[in-house]
């Protein structure tokens, strides 16, 4: 088994490590932790836009990043640690996650802390959740990995994920808003993500006596960067990559009421039909039609809307109060 500790707390770089690792290693057992500064991570199969509270993540420079993997979306910062597993895809069973989560739940038991299994695929400890766990299979190999808690920003989690559900009406995957705690509560108030790098290293050497520690390359970083730039730091694979769904939401603005109904595919808007009680001279199927086609996305929309004379289809209104109504 070859261990690895990413240098970098940039999510983009350390999702987009996870894919190139499967490549790099084709059949190697590995091992692989890191922390990343403040993200949104959501599944392969969620819809962003329905998952993340868009106005705080990017007034706070929170970056939202697609994994490979399903499963439901989660807060990383500095405070939260990240382990992730890769082997040889077997005839093993692919729902079973107790093998890989063994080690630390081992760890945290000798260290006092009543950690359990519990459901599918979470870590509790009394009944609250500090890890949440996913899968994936591709190239051959399964990457099983997870987050520890010790010491993340419970308030910021809440806000970054929090969203109105009534928005979106879609059949992508919905995350679990289970309750949540911190590891520090059940630790030495010191403790840090790099005592529990070390200690959970220690434990995965202990059971594996013939681990040895890899070192990312040059070639390596250069690949990853790459793939970073193609992939994971793009819009069309963190939010265009969403399953299709239709987006509804009203709002009031001084012009009148204004009633939201947009048909999306992969990001992109196919149907548009707006509501409401508002006066103007330009028929409201205009503005319609320049919606088709257009990202569902909040700078973009924002720089459309500073072209039109949006009163002409509103009555007296600013293009940031329609844009309201857009997210």
């Amino acid at each position: 088994m070859l261990l690895l500790d990413s240098p970098s707390h940039n999510a983009y770089f350390n999702i987009a490590t996870e894919e190139y690792l499967l490549t790099r290693f084709p059949t190697e057992d590995l091992f692989l932790l890191y922390v990343n500064a403040p993200s949104i991570i959501v599944g392969k199969f969620q819809n962003t836009l329905a998952e993340v509270n868009l106005d705080y993540v990017k007034e706070n420079e929170i970056k939202v990043v697609r994994r490979m993997s399903g499963g439901g979306a989660v807060y990383h910062d500095l405070g939260n640690l990240n382990f992730s597993f890769h082997t040889l895809l077997t005839d093993q069973d692919f729902g079973d996650f107790s093998q890989f989560t063994k080690p630390v739940l081992n760890l945290l038991n000798r260290l006092g802390v009543p950690a359990v299994l519990k459901g599918r695929n979470d870590l509790l400890v009394e009944d609250k959740k500090f890890s949440g766990n996913a899968k994936l299979a591709k190239k051959g190999k399964m990457i099983q990995h997870g987050t520890i808690l010790l010491n993340s920003e419970m308030e910021i989690l809440a806000e970054a994920l929090k969203t109105n559900p009534l928005k979106f009406i879609d059949k992508a995957t919905k995350s679990n808003r289970a309750r949540v705690t911190n590891l520090i509560n059940y630790l030495p108030k010191e403790t840090t993500t790099e005592d529990l790098k070390k200690l959970l290293t220690e434990e995965i050497i202990q059971n594996n006596p013939g681990a040895e520690r890899y070192v990312l390359t040059v070639d390596d970083l250069n690949a990853i960067q790459h793939l970073v730039e193609e992939k994971y730091s793009t819009w069309d694979w963190n939010f265009g990559f969403s399953p299709n769904y239709n987006f509804q939401k009203a709002i009031k603005v001084p012009a009148g009421f204004i009633e939201v109904h947009l048909d999306v595919h992969k990001g992109l808007i196919e149907k548009a039909k707006i509501f409401g009680d508002f006066f103007a001279p330009e028929p409201i199927e205009k503005l319609e039609e320049m919606l088709i086609g257009q990202k569902h996305e909040n700078d973009n929309l924002k720089a459309l809307f500073s072209k039109i004379d949006l009163t002409s289809f509103f009555g007296k209104v600013t293009p940031d109060e329609v844009l309201e109504g857009f997210k």
